[in-house]
This record gives C-alpha cells, sequence and structure tokens, in this order.
C-alpha cells in the first residue's frame, strides 16, 4: 500500500495538481495533509455538487482556509460535466 501512495504521489507531482472533480481517493490520499477521512470528505462533498473552485474545498469538513492555503498548489478544479439526468429531465 505505501509503494501505491508513494507511485500516486510521485504521478501527481509529475503531472501537476490533482483536480478535485476527477480524483480517485487514492490519488487525493497521495497528497500531503490529506489522509482518508478527509479524501471521503471530499468525495463525498462533490458527489453533491461539483468543485467550482480550489477554495471551495474551505466548506468541506475537515478543512479550513489555512488548510486550504497549503494546499492550493497541489490541486486544481475542471470545468464540471453535465450530468446525464439533468440532461435527460432538460430534454438535452
Amino acid at each position: 500500500m505505501k509503494i501505491l501512495m508513494a507511485l500516486l504521489l510521485v504521478v501527481s507531482w509529475v503531472f501537476g495538481a490533482v483536480d478535485l472533480n476527477t480524483a480517485s481517493k487514492q490519488e487525493l490520499m497521495g497528497i500531503k495533509g490529506i489522509g482518508e477521512t478527509k479524501a471521503q470528505a471530499i468525495l463525498d462533498y462533490r458527489s453533491k455538487q461539483p468543485f467550482k473552485s480550489v477554495d471551495e474545498l474551505a466548506n468541506v469538513k475537515g478543512f479550513g482556509k489555512k488548510n486550504v492555503e497549503k494546499l492550493k498548489d497541489k490541486l486544481s478544479v475542471s470545468e464540471a460535466k453535465m450530468e446525464t439526468k439533468k440532461q435527460e429531465k432538460d430534454g438535452i
């Protein structure tokens, strides 16, 4: 497991910031300062609504503004994709 975590950390460093809207729990846990509980809190938050900015991470339980500032350069937010249910509802 430690090897996997180290590999994920290296991959995220090589490829840049980890996307809050698409990262897996393991990818999030590969960031120093984000453990299993915080990673799950991120997944729970984004299941209700996608992140619009990294600053929105301060709204997730376990994160404060100081935490977000420390993590900001390691995280990114991609444009959220429209959900299939919303598309069907809107007749798209």
